[in-house]
């Protein structure tokens, strides 16, 4: 009998983190991330959750997509494709963005690490090697590197991170700025650290080699098991960047190069991230149909709602009134926010109807019987939940 696995080619890869992270979910729950096994949890969602807001908690980010864009043309190909301006990104800075076809709709979002004068990192959650590569057509000396599967990364999130790290031998972590960058000696080798995540609270990513990946996961570990480590998995990074109000692909944004329907994707003034637009650069793709958009205005705006009552408005319509004659948008993201104590979620409205009332339908389950309430939600102009410890440096230690 043939012991060749003949759907080897089909099964989920493995991230570098791998061996620890399945021996830590207990609950076997996993999910797919770019072909890679992910956890959907390890535990209990709400559990993991609270570590990320009290103590300090991991997230496997390997699964990412990560680009090295490197030549004397680098800086100038990734100003022509980003919506920001790149000149203005500092030498070991990392800088948030959006992509757009020509049409002004947005590709994917991510970040751009500038690591040297010509080398950079783009991340992103969706493969975009075929973008990139057409982006540097007529650029004389640049070249697109796809690191993704060659790079461990691991984020760190929680109050307790910088204390940890600093204890892990981290020094002069504690004077990094969000989005800085840093690099420190690690088994012979560079661990890179940014300041970034996705989860509004004290953060970092941590960069290495695969071959570190298990070295950085157990000293982490070993000395994070006073201050009550916990890796934590989809379901409760999508309740943290709720309350920090960031956009998750497929639930807010839905990528213009994988639209079908006319419209069904967003532009960055849609996505309310009309301050990643810099129509003071030079040319880049979009510019002119962005321009006409912000001219004009949007027919949609990503709006986030404090909903009345503790019932989740989860795909909920919205009304011009309370008779629900009219719908005027539908929500996206909904959850009891146990940091803000409030109902909240983001919803798309159309933008014209923004300064009237705002109806919810809110559709909801009680031992097994289906329950309707219409209610008057108010339009929340700020991130849901933002601590000062997100920004402060130092971070407050512990």
């Amino acid at each position: 009998m043939s012991t060749v696995d003949q759907y080897a080619g089909e099964r989920l890869k493995k991230t570098h983190f791998y061996p620890r992270a399945a021996a830590l979910n207990i609950r076997d729950a996993w999910l797919a991330w770019n072909g890679y096994k992910f956890a959907e949890c390890y535990y209990d969602a709400e559990y993991e959750y609270f570590c990320v807001r009290n103590t300090c908690a991991t997230y496997d980010i390997c699964p990412m997509q990560k680009y090295i864009i490197q030549g004397r043309d680098a800086e100038a190909m990734l100003n022509r494709m980003v919506t920001r301006d790149v000149r203005k990104l500092g030498l070991n800075r990392v800088m948030y963005t959006v992509w757009c076809t020509d049409e002004g709709r947005v590709i994917d979002d991510g970040t751009i690490f500038r690591l040297a004068d010509d080398k950079f990192m783009v991340t992103c959650g969706s493969p975009c090697n075929a973008w990139l590569r057409m982006s540097a057509f007529g650029f004389d000396d640049v070249t697109v590197t796809d690191m993704s599967d060659d790079i461990a990364a691991l984020a760190f999130q929680g109050p307790l991170t910088c204390t940890v790290l600093k204890k892990m031998g981290l020094a002069g972590i504690e004077t990094a700025r969000p989005f800085d960058i840093r690099h420190f000696p690690f088994h012979g080798d560079t661990l890179m650290v940014s300041r970034t995540g996705f989860t509004g609270d004290l953060g970092y990513e941590l960069w290495v080699k695969p071959e570190l990946a298990l070295e950085l996961w157990d000293e982490l570990y070993a000395v994070g098991a006073d201050y009550g480590i916990q890796p934590f998995g989809e379901e409760a990074t999508n309740m943290t960047r709720l309350e920090a109000g960031f956009i998750m692909p497929d639930v807010e944004l839905h990528e213009a190069l994988k639209t079908i329907h006319f419209e069904h994707d967003q532009s960055p003034f849609e996505l309310n991230l009309g301050w990643l637009v810099d129509f003071d650069k030079p040319h880049f793709n979009g510019r002119a149909a962005l321009l006409r958009e912000k001219e004009r205005g949007s027919n949609y705006t990503l709006t986030r709602l404090d909903v009345p009552g503790n019932k989740v408005a989860e795909e909920a319509i919205l009304y011009k009134n309370e008779r629900c004659s009219e719908a005027i948008g539908y929500v996206t993201s909904a959850m009891w926010s146990p940091a803000v104590k409030a109902n909240i979620a983001m919803a798309m409205i159309e933008t014209k109807f923004l300064k009237g009332d705002i109806w919810v339908e809110v559709y909801y389950q009680k031992e097994l019987r289906q329950y309707r309430k219409v209610v008057l939600a108010t339009v929340v102009k700020k991130q849901f939940w933002t601590p000062p410890r997100a920004r402060a440096t130092p971070p407050q230690d512990y």
